[in-house]
């Protein structure tokens, strides 16, 4: 398994999917890494050599914000909206969704297991 920037990618896959398992890079980000860097999309990622891990890892660390730095902003964001007391802030803080969707019926990833109430029938 080829590393790059710290992270395994499995290397028996298409060279444009192996590079989507690093966090902030999609397929579209990956096809237009592979070809700044004249790789071949279709090979596999364990016929990668050293130097084009090295270039990878080069352009990935200097032009494009991915894993940790990326975590990071965005616990940062998250951080700002809660500490200045915004509705979205409010919504990560309770832990419930942040982006407008209804809460009713719905939303039980966000809000978790149901919680029964001591005297409510239906």
């Amino acid at each position: 398994m080829p590393r790059i920037i710290g992270i395994d990618v499995p290397d028996n896959k298409r060279l444009e999917v192996s590079l989507t398992y690093l966090y902030g890079i999609g397929r579209h980000l990956s096809n237009e890494i592979i070809t700044r860097l004249g790789l071949n999309r279709n090979m596999r990622a364990n016929k990668l050599t050293q130097d084009d891990i090295a270039r990878l890892n080069a352009l990935l660390q200097g032009e494009y914000l991915v894993e940790g730095d990326l975590r990071r902003q965005v616990q940062n964001n998250i951080k700002r909206l809660v500490s200045i007391h915004s509705y979205r802030g409010m919504r990560h803080r309770v832990g419930l969704p942040v982006r407008g969707q209804r809460t009713k019926t719905n939303s039980r990833t966000r809000k978790g297991k149901r919680k029964t109430v001591a005297g409510k029938k239906k």
